[in-house]
């Protein structure tokens, strides 16, 4: 089916859809030609990640585009709405954080992340929402517009601060607030210099009046603009708004860099780092564009690197100069920002290897203390329930020392209705380990339980007396705090040698907290089940909607029960529904004594 549908692909650019077995989207990209691109990945050779990519393909499908600038827009649009598990450039809906200035009677400062066409003034992006706050909260001691969401009935602080107008209780004259404004925005746009003087020239006003403190309070101040708005000493003289970008790419990894230049002066960047699964120089237009999209303020002028489609872009984001410097400061800017990409990226492929290093070294320390080899995988079970009630179990399981999250597992369990971890043991990994045989399913290299001896007895009897397999079976103690305190492992089980602190202890640690966390949160989301449950539950007829719509009506399972045919009419109910209702809480109907 696949090679028939390749077979018909149109050299034409446009957008495809790639589905697995389930017919879920798990990877959206676009292509000048999808005739090549498409075919591209179902030929030659590939690196893992885009092998693994390839295993989940079972399907796809394709939209064709009038340009390769409209299959970017259509990728972008596809990628928010689906959220395919293969592309992670901005997929999470990451959006930028703004400082916004309300177009209300009485303005006011904040940050969002959502801009809305209301009239209001939005200034932005920032890289990251720490960057926003630092600007509003030096805003906010600035200019006195009000601070509360609701005006209150009384002045407040701000107000005795001098940080406020006071709208709650004195007038304010529009003018008044158009002047504010208008510092704002110019402020904002990069015009601080102007507000520097002035607050410098204020400054020395106060020490001349001996008023020190006011001094030191306008000192602070300026100290923190020089913060907020000069992270760099890097200027262009032509005080243009710009975005200068840089990336850097290797072992299927991609970083980008952006620098925000405001009014000629670089005060901020933004990085990101994400698998990537084609040519660097498409997926770096696709992040360019994904940055852009749906925008609500772009800067004058976007410089790229080298080797970018700049038309492409320049199509993309009307109104904007796009540029590929080739002299001068500006050409410096995007090599700085290639080179800071290619620094992260080797950054972040250290920590990779240094966090591989301390798995492989845990598991190699565990197996050792075991004497059982490398445990590669790596099954926990842990029980909950309240005085036995509504008992379940959980596995977890780790493979190379990392939780894959695919093969966990949940078990509602049937045989113990009393308080007894010993038989809900027992039953759970009969149950798993019954199904890992008939399935051909793989086996792990160790069982850890959550308990001591006893739990570790019930499994290892199940396991080689009912199943004839034999694993290796350990038991995660916990402390009075119920914190991991030591493992058990042997027959008959003994403690090993595994001492705190080291990365062997932290890997039992993660196992047993994740476990824990895992069947804590099974067994709250199915006792919340239980305690919504009614006598309702049990009649043919009666859904989720149709018990939502009886209760709305009558207001509780009593009043049901003295109701009449004629009741049920009014509630929407057939006659006979009705009468399979009356009927069945006649007989579930408590006795009377």
């Amino acid at each position: 089916m696949l090679k028939e549908k390749l077979a018909l692909l149109p050299d034409q650019p446009g957008c495809y859809l790639m589905k697995n077995r389930d017919q879920e989207i798990i990877y959206v990209g676009k292509a000048k030609s999808l005739k090549n691109r498409v075919r591209s990945y179902f030929t030659g050779s590939h690196d893992g990640k885009t092998q693994r990519l390839v295993m989940d393909i079972c399907d796809f499908e394709y939209i064709v585009t009038g340009s390769p600038v409209e299959a970017l827009i259509l990728e972008c649009n596809l990628i928010k709405k689906h959220r395919p598990r293969y592309n992670v450039m901005l997929k999470d809906d990451k959006s930028y954080p703004y400082i916004r200035l309300t177009k209300e009677r009485h303005p006011r400062l904040e940050v969002t992340r959502k801009v809305k066409k209301d009239g209001s003034k939005y200034f932005g992006p920032y890289p990251h929402a720490g960057a926003a706050q630092q600007a509003k909260k030096l805003l906010d001691r600035l200019f006195p517009l009000r601070k509360c969401q609701t005006i209150p009935k009384r002045v407040c602080l701000y107000y005795h601060m001098g940080q406020c107008l006071a709208p709650c209780e004195y007038e304010v004259k529009a003018e008044a607030y158009e002047d504010i404004i208008r510092k704002v925005t110019r402020f904002l746009n990069g015009g601080y210099p102007e507000l520097k003087q002035d607050l410098r020239r204020k400054m020395e006003e106060a020490a001349e009046n001996l008023e020190f403190e006011r001094a030191k309070e306008i000192r602070d101040l300026l100290a923190d603009i020089d913060a907020v708005m000069q992270k760099q000493n890097i200027i262009l003289n032509d005080h243009v708004d710009r975005d200068v970008f840089g990336y850097a790419a290797e072992k299927g990894w991609m970083c980008v860099q952006v620098f925000y230049v405001r009014q000629g002066k670089l005060i901020e960047r933004d990085v990101s780092v994400f698998p990537h699964y084609h040519e660097p120089e498409e997926d770096f237009l696709s992040y360019v564009a994904q940055f852009y999209h749906e925008a609500p303020t772009l800067p004058k002028e976007v410089d790229l690197p080298q080797q970018t489609d700049w038309e492409t872009v320049g199509k993309l984001l009307s109104g904007v100069r796009v540029a590929i410097p080739q002299r001068g400061m500006k050409k410096n800017l995007v090599q700085m920002a290639m080179e800071n990409a290619k620094i992260a990226l080797n950054e972040r492929f250290q920590m990779m290897e240094r966090d591989e290093e301390k798995t492989f070294q845990a598991l190699n320390q565990l197996g050792d203390a075991l004497g059982i080899g490398l445990p590669r995988r790596i099954e926990a079970f842990d029980n909950s329930n309240i005085q036995g009630v509504d008992p379940v179990s959980a596995m977890v399981c780790f493979i190379d020392g990392k939780p894959e999250k695919k093969e966990y597992r949940k078990y509602k369990i049937r045989s113990v209705q009393s308080p007894n971890d010993v038989e809900t043991m027992r039953e759970v990994i009969r149950r798993r380990y019954t199904r890992v045989l008939k399935e051909d399913l793989p086996l792990p290299d160790l069982i850890l339980v959550d308990g001591g001896k006893t739990q570790m007895n019930a499994a290892l009897d199940v396991l080689e007396n009912e199943l004839g397999l034999y694993v290796p079976v350990g038991g995660m103690v916990k402390d009075e705090k119920h914190r991991t305190a030591r493992l058990l492992f042997g027959d008959p089980p003994q403690e090993t040698d595994i001492k705190q602190g080291s990365q062997a202890f932290y890997l039992i640690q993660r196992i047993q907290e994740e476990v824990h966390r895992f069947a804590i949160t099974f067994h709250r989301q199915t006792r919340g089940k239980q305690l919504i449950k009614s006598e309702l539950d049990d009649i043919p007829g009666v859904g989720p909607k149709r018990k939502q719509q009886l209760f709305r009506h009558f207001g509780s399972i009593d009043k049901m029960r003295e109701a009449g045919l004629e009741e049920f009419r009014k509630a929407g109910i057939s006659d006979k529904l009705a009468q399979s209702i009356m009927e069945a809480l006649k007989r579930k109907a408590p006795v009377k004594t």
